[in-house]
C-alpha cells in the first residue's frame, strides 16, 4: 500500500493519529491526499473478499468510516461518530479502494460528512457520517 502522502502541516496531527490506528494499519489504510477540504484514504482490496468472491461490504464501510473520522478531526476539535449510513452501488473491480471524505455541513455541536468510495474510477458506495463534537467548540474560520 502507498505510504501516507505528505500533508499540510496544519493537518499532520490528525493524520498522525490515523497512521497509528491499529485497525487502519491492520487493513493497510493510508492517507493519500488532503486537498481542497477533502481527505483521501486508500486501502488494498486483497484479502477482503466475502463468500461470493467480491469485496466485503464491511471492508468498504471500514475505509469510508476511517476517511470520515480523519476528515471530522482535522481541525483540532475532537469528534466521535453518532450515526453512519452507507449505500452500495456496484462491486469493486480494482485492487484498491479509495475513500474521499468531505464536510457537508456543521453546527456548534455536530457535523455531517459525505464519503465517496471508488474502485478505480468506479463509484462503489456513498457514506454519510454524523459527528458529535466532544473536544471544544466549532472551528473558527
Amino acid at each position: 500500500m502507498k505510504k501516507t502522502a505528505s500533508v499540510p502541516k496544519a493537518y499532520s496531527a490528525a493524520v498522525q493519529r490515523s497512521d497509528t490506528c491499529e485497525f487502519a494499519r491492520l487493513l493497510g489504510m493510508a492517507v493519500t491526499a488532503i486537498e481542497d477540504g477533502r481527505v483521501k484514504v486508500a486501502m488494498p482490496a486483497a484479502g477482503m473478499r466475502n463468500a461470493h468472491g467480491t469485496t466485503h461490504g464491511g471492508a468498504i464501510f471500514a475505509v469510508a468510516d476511517h476517511a470520515f473520522g480523519i476528515a471530522a478531526n482535522m481541525e483540532g476539535v475532537d469528534q466521535i461518530a453518532i450515526s453512519a449510513n452507507i449505500r452500495y452501488f456496484t462491486v469493486p473491480a480494482g485492487e484498491t479502494l479509495e475513500a474521499v471524505a468531505y464536510m457537508v455541513s456543521e453546527t456548534e455541536k455536530t457535523s455531517v460528512y459525505a464519503v465517496d468510495v471508488y474502485s478505480g474510477d468506479r463509484l462503489v458506495a456513498t457514506f454519510e457520517g454524523v459527528g458529535f463534537k466532544i473536544g471544544g467548540t466549532a472551528r473558527k474560520e
